[in-house]
């Protein structure tokens, strides 16, 4: 079964649609990875399936479940997080306050997540009690990703991870993606650097104009002539 179907979903805001009936699917093993021009709905898909977004027909299936308009403080006790593109850090808080915050709706002691999440992400331990707003652009998207899996997601939903960042940091983010898939974690995510993000995607998924395009791993995509020439910049 997969963890998350998008069934011929339109999406967008007020009257006007930017999703007109796309569908894809990953399993929990899966990094899936959304590419496409801009403007092509990969963000507003994944707001659609984190209930950011109101969807007008089709059908948003979680774990087995139709989530569809779902709100998302009801989707997070259900195993999705989200890290948006921008905002998605607490500035004036220090890096531990920002991870706690990310635990909000366990009542459990959630020590052992915390230990695993600065383990994963070393800088973070060091600069734990600094602001993040002080950090450099790659480390703030560490935060944002542990606070994520705080909650410990089944599927982490990322929207550009690695936006402005440097080719240093963006290797390293990638890097952390696939660590955290290897734990268990099922990733989506929208990127803008599709040739280095299809690289290690499982799933790949190209839309354009509200549509899908094309599908398929992320090496059948890299090595299609026309995905290259039409997405990829040849």
């Amino acid at each position: 079964m997969a963890l998350v179907e998008l069934e011929n979903v339109e999406a967008g805001y007020g009257g006007a649609p930017i999703l007109k009936g796309i569908s894809m699917e990953i399993d929990a093993s899966d990094i899936g990875v959304i590419v496409g021009p801009n403007g092509a709905g990969k963000s507003t898909a994944l707001k659609s399936i984190f209930g950011l977004l109101k969807v007008s027909s089709g059908a948003v299936i979680f774990n087995g479940e139709n989530i569809t308009n779902s709100l998302p403080d009801r989707l997070v006790p259900r195993g999705l997080s989200f890290v948006p593109q921008e905002y998605n850090v607490f500035t004036s808080m220090s890096v531990q306050e920002n991870l706690e915050m990310g635990a909000f709706i366990r009542r459990d002691d959630f020590s052992d997540t915390l230990v695993s999440v600065y383990d994963m992400f070393p800088p973070l331990k060091e600069k734990r009690n600094q602001p993040a707003g002080e950090l450099s652009g790659g480390q703030r998207q560490m935060v944002a990703m542990g606070r994520a899996l705080m909650s410990q997601p089944r599927l982490l939903l990322l929207d550009e991870p690695s936006a402005g960042l440097s080719p240093r940091y963006m290797r390293e983010i990638f890097e952390q993606i696939i660590k955290i898939n290897d734990s268990g974690v099922g990733i989506l995510m929208v990127e803008q650097n599709a040739r280095q993000a299809l690289e290690f995607a499982s799933r790949g998924f190209v839309l354009a104009n509200g549509k899908n395009r094309f599908s398929g791993s992320g090496r059948e995509l890299l090595e299609d002539p026309e995905v290259a020439k039409s997405f990829l910049g040849g």
